[in-house]
């Protein structure tokens, strides 16, 4: 079956993975009208061979225009107009650059096949999953009323057969409460922790909620039957019976089972964050609310309104403040807060404080014992248990203009490691490559507006991070060199530049972003290269390299008194002057003085060839001046912590 099949056969959660791999520089349509054309093709070689990557460029139009003959055949009108649409957009964006189209096709590739190999696996384990869940386990206690019957022989047979098929039961309860702690609710909170920092959202818990509450429910069955045989044992007993052997251990084992899935179906369901910062979790600022939620999946009714939850501020790093959590950090977990009746607890008014008192710095682990009852339909089991959970690292700052460094550090621990509690992460932070950096800075931009950043961007900033280079894959980066060191000849850090620009994005630029109208990151060679054979009056929109509080500029093509080609730029605008107008409205009515001292302006085509008042037009209307956040007086220390959720039950 072809690649691209196997992936439409696949569940919700993966088919949304599969949805942020595409975007407008490769869009899915093409994919799907020319999947057997394109697995066809081997993208990973056009990728490193310009000459093969052009002939395959010119096989994809050829394609195209195939498919596009089949659709007017078919007076198919919204299919022809997309694949126009796409042809010409391919055409002015890779007919230069064959072997980057072939980069993105072969990454999107690799990608899917690695998401039908995690399918796969998942898949392999769920069918085991499925079939214990499944199993009476009362079908063996049918043998009971035998038990008192017949020969000594005949009992221990029929008592060997019933131990051995309970040890069975519980190997194979074991496996599949291993798949799904240790692979599906792991692989759960790596996606999290992705989508913390911008990466493809993550998907619901209530599958996962449905499997660990079968399990545990079948877990306190199994449970019952074992003081069954504790009963029979007490009726009927002799030297060498396989219960007196053989209970004690199979009880053990059951309750241990217990015991460790409640204590993984305890998760926090949303990592803390402040309100007025959503596209920014994990960061909390002291005297500021921030939210968060909890959520047991295993979702007993009769523990609705049973289960007391304690938030403890713990200590990640060290330092010389003590932080306490104000406002209600005790709650009930319930079913009637949540939408979809899961057994949660959210905290929406948390307040973290900071209290200038020096001590010994130490984690807030203490355990809180008490006598677990938990009763399901007519089963009563008493279970020992202590639960505990704990979210990502937090960044605890005291003033805004933190935030930066406290975003950085963020990205770079979630980046790099899944530990929870990796305390000497940020002792000896380790490199990343720049594949990985890459793809979190991409995000940065696709989490908040509609677009990432393309190959070409991204090879403009690597080569700001670190200098020139034929291929950056596989590439070291430090985090000195990510937040900390000035960039050459520069006054500020790569991500103190690249975050106010992010911000300048966000607040002034969003809509031209969205649009694809802003190149952005592109060097001034690349962008000779590009403008030089143009028309006069072609321009581009580029971030400024040289300003730190974020600066966008465009650049334009004129000729000058003996038709040699100049390229100019004009002087960044920076928030200030955004605040005032509106950048669409600056590309329009800006003018020059020609030679014949008359105002004209230089700007006509947005490159490669839009008429300026197509792209601009529409944004000259005024618009309200946004907001904008000024930073407390002064600059305190960033203190790194975990936030530490406790359950008791009363």
């Amino acid at each position: 079956m072809a690649q691209w099949n196997q992936l439409q056969q696949l569940e919700t959660r993966y088919l949304e993975q599969l949805y942020h791999l595409y975007s407008d520089s490769f869009p899915m349509e093409l994919r799907q009208f020319l999947a057997p054309w394109i697995e066809s093709q081997d993208w990973a070689y056009a990728a490193n061979k310009e000459s093969h990557a052009t002939l395959v460029f010119h096989n994809l139009l050829g394609e195209i225009d195939q498919q596009y003959s089949r659709f007017l055949q078919e007076n198919n009108v919204l299919y022809q107009h997309n694949l126009r649409r796409i042809k010409q957009h391919l055409q002015s964006k890779y007919l230069e650059k064959p072997m980057e189209i072939a980069r993105i096709v072969a990454r999107c590739l690799w990608e899917e096949q690695r998401l039908l190999q995690t399918a796969t696996t998942a898949q392999q384990g769920l069918v085991l999953t499925s079939s214990v869940l499944k199993i009476q386990p009362s079908n063996s206690f049918i043998t009971f009323t035998l038990v008192t019957l017949g020969s000594k022989v005949q009992r221990f047979s029929v008592l060997q057969q019933i131990v051995t098929e309970m040890a069975g039961l519980l190997s194979a309860m074991d496996f599949v409460q291993k798949n799904l702690t240790d692979e599906e609710l792991a692989d759960w909170k790596r996606r999290q922790q992705i989508a913390c920092i911008g990466g493809p959202p993550n998907i619901c818990l209530d599958r996962l909620e449905t499997w660990i509450t079968s399990l545990a429910e079948s877990q306190l069955q199994i449970r019952q039957q074992i003081k069954k045989l504790e009963e029979l044992q007490q009726k009927v007993s002799y030297k060498g019976d396989p219960i007196i052997q053989h209970r004690p251990a199979l009880e053990e084992k059951i309750v241990d089972l217990f015991r460790n899935l409640m204590k993984s179906a305890f998760v926090v369901e949303r990592q803390p964050c402040m309100p007025m910062h959503p596209d920014r979790p994990l960061v909390i600022k002291t005297g500021v609310q921030f939210t968060t939620k909890v959520r047991l999946l295993v979702k007993f009714p009769e523990l609705n309104y049973q289960l007391k939850i304690k938030v403890f501020l713990g200590f990640f790093f060290s330092s010389s403040r003590k932080f306490n959590i104000l406002g209600t950090n005790t709650k009930v977990m319930n079913m009637e807060e949540s939408n979809n009746g899961s057994l949660s607890a959210e905290f929406k008014h948390l307040v973290s404080s900071a209290i200038t008192e020096c001590r010994t710095i130490y984690f807030h682990l203490s355990k809180m014992y008490k006598n677990s009852r938990i009763c399901s339909s007519q089963l009563y089991v008493n279970v020992f248990i202590s639960v505990q959970t704990h979210s990502l690292p937090v960044v605890v700052i005291s003033n805004i203009c933190q935030m930066p460094n406290a975003w950085a550090s963020i990205l770079w621990y979630n980046m790099l490691t899944n530990h929870p509690k990796n305390v000497n992460f940020f002792t000896k932070p380790p490199v990343g490559t720049w594949d990985q950096v890459a793809e979190v800075l991409s995000w940065q931009f696709s989490s908040t507006t509609k677009r990432g950043l393309t190959i070409e961007q991204l090879t403009t900033l690597a080569e700001k991070l670190l200098g020139p280079c034929v291929n950056y894959s596989g590439c070291q980066i430090t985090w000195a060199k990510f937040c900390k060191e000035n960039m050459a000849g520069k006054g500020f850090s790569f991500w103190v530049w690249l975050d106010n620009i992010i911000d300048l994005v966000k607040k002034y630029i969003l809509a031209l972003w969205n649009e694809g109208y802003i190149m952005g990151f592109i060097s001034k060679e690349r962008e000779r290269a590009i403008l030089s054979p143009k028309p006069p009056g072609t321009f581009l929109l580029r971030f400024s390299e040289s300003s730190k509080e974020g600066g966008i500029t465009f650049t334009w093509v004129e000729k000058d008194i003996n038709g040699k080609t100049q390229i100019q730029s004009v002087e960044p605008y920076t928030k200030q002057q955004l605040n005032s107008m509106s950048f669409a409205e600056i590309i329009m009515g800006y003018k020059i003085m020609d030679a014949t001292n008359i105002l004209v302006s230089p700007l006509v085509y947005l490159y490669p060839e839009i008429p300026k008042e197509e792209a601009f037009g529409k944004y000259c209307r005024p618009e309200a001046q946004p907001d904008t956040e000024f930073p407390d007086p002064g600059c305190g220390e960033c203190v790194s912590r975990n936030i530490v959720f406790s359950i008791v039950l009363f």
